[in-house]
């Protein structure tokens, strides 16, 4: 067994007061920890890293359905909020200024506008259709599917792909 791996039975989480999680591994209290998925696109429920307020790895969890479900419920909420990514189902316009390119979409969580650096990484290929566009805030966005986006809106996107 890899050492690495925390063991189900000796960690017990807790959301603390502030919203946070708190962590009891086998008598070691951790009063802050930080789940971070290892596979966050290809496993997004599984080998779950678990940090401490310093950033270190403590361990991983292999999967979340190991863990009663109060647990696992509490870390998915964690999660999703660190991985917060809208997905954009439409592109009103992409303008090209000055090195940025400034966005304007809408997606699940409604209409917005970001810029990106255009000379930077901020547009990643996760697979021949998904896009992963990071703006300048840091903040990320899901083009979950190229093609299903109107030819015109593929057009705007051509200078990314």
């Amino acid at each position: 067994m890899n050492d690495n791996i925390l063991n189900i039975k000796d960690t017990k989480f807790e959301k603390t007061a502030g919203g946070f999680v708190s962590m009891d591994l086998a008598g070691t209290f951790y009063k802050r920890v930080k789940p971070i998925r290892l596979f966050p696109f290809t496993d997004p429920s599984k080998y779950i890293a678990i940090h401490d307020e310093k950033d270190v790895e403590i361990g991983v969890i292999e999967d979340l359905a190991q863990l009663p479900k109060e647990a696992a419920a509490l870390l998915q909420e964690q999660l999703e909020l660190y991985y917060f990514t809208p997905v954009i189902s439409k592109i009103i316009n992409i303008k090209d200024e000055y090195g940025y390119a400034y966005f304007h979409v809408v997606t699940n969580r409604g209409e917005c506008k970001f810029a990106i650096n255009m000379g930077g990484n901020a547009v990643s290929k996760l697979s021949d259709n998904r896009l992963l566009i990071t703006d300048l805030d840091g903040n990320r966005f899901e083009i979950a599917d190229v093609l299903a986006l109107s030819v015109k809106e593929q057009r705007k996107l051509d200078l990314f792909l």
